[in-house]
């Protein structure tokens, strides 16, 4: 089978759309390095003193350590229930099994503004109830990124459940062998890459969150995009260009590892 290569005027072309598409990150480089309290191009001084402060602030080391934190608990009882909900579905073979489906999958066809509502409403009326799940706590914030991914998971589960053959599963069946042990032995085995997937999927999702977190924290829980958000609405501070800088280098460095090893894993079948 014959490979189709580009030519040198698709190459090009393709350089100068990704170049246009990636000049508003390039140009938040230069910004980083100002040595003003604004966001403002360097005027032929170049400072370190918003990556220090990154580094030195406590509550920018404290917001991203709850970014972390709500992102992995969240992720973890999405995957848990969208993986316990797909196998249900996958197993069972329900009569209203798409309208099930429809409903998992409501908070992702829903407007973020009326999602986003329907959390503050109620979170705020878990609050006279409890502190611990509640508006503006740790608990709701973890609650609210849930419910928002929780439909991507059961995508992916549901893409990697599709993958298995059946038959496996009635032969384990066939041979006495209980719910859980075809749960755990048959089934989970064979999605485990599609379950990484579907958490790596869920954590950057709860990571980039803003929208709903808005309307659900106020001033006790601050993720990092909440952090920064605030730091462009109130005093536009230069630190956030700094934070951008550091997670685009993170986030490129993560793309290069990938093409290498896929690039290794090329030439190691030829």
């Amino acid at each position: 089978m014959t490979k189709l290569h580009p030519g040198r005027l698709a190459t090009l072309l393709t350089a100068l759309v990704a170049l246009f598409l990636l000049m508003p990150l390039i140009a938040v480089v230069p910004v980083s390095f100002t040595s003003r309290r604004y966001l403002s191009l360097p005027d032929g001084k170049y400072s370190l003193r918003h990556y220090q402060a990154l580094w030195e602030d406590p509550e920018w080391l404290s917001s991203f350590l709850t970014s972390v934190q709500v992102g992995v608990i969240a992720s973890l009882l999405a995957v848990a229930l969208a993986t316990a909900f797909c196998i249900g579905i996958w197993m069972l073979r329900p009569r209203f099994s798409g309208l099930m489906t429809g409903f998992v999958l409501l908070p992702m066809v829903a407007p973020p503004v009326v999602s986003s509502l329907t959390l503050y409403f109620f979170l705020k009326k878990l609050s006279e109830w409890n502190s611990l799940i509640a508006y503006d706590s740790l608990g709701g914030v973890i609650l609210a990124h849930m419910v928002m991914i929780v439909p991507y998971a059961v995508v992916v589960v549901m893409v990697s459940l599709s993958q298995i053959d059946r038959r496996m599963d009635l032969a384990a069946q066939s041979m006495g062998a209980s719910v859980p042990t075809r749960i755990f032995g048959v089934i989970l085995p064979n999605i485990r890459f599609g379950l990484l997937g579907a958490f790596f999927l869920c954590f950057l999702l709860s990571w980039d969150e803003i929208g709903v977190t808005l309307f659900v924290t106020s001033v006790e829980t601050i993720t990092l995009p909440r952090r920064m958000w605030m730091g462009l609405r109130d005093n536009v501070d230069p630190s956030i260009a700094a934070l951008s800088v550091l997670l685009i280098l993170v986030v490129s460095l993560l793309v290069i590892a990938r093409a290498l090893l896929l690039m290794r894993k090329e030439r190691a079948a030829r």
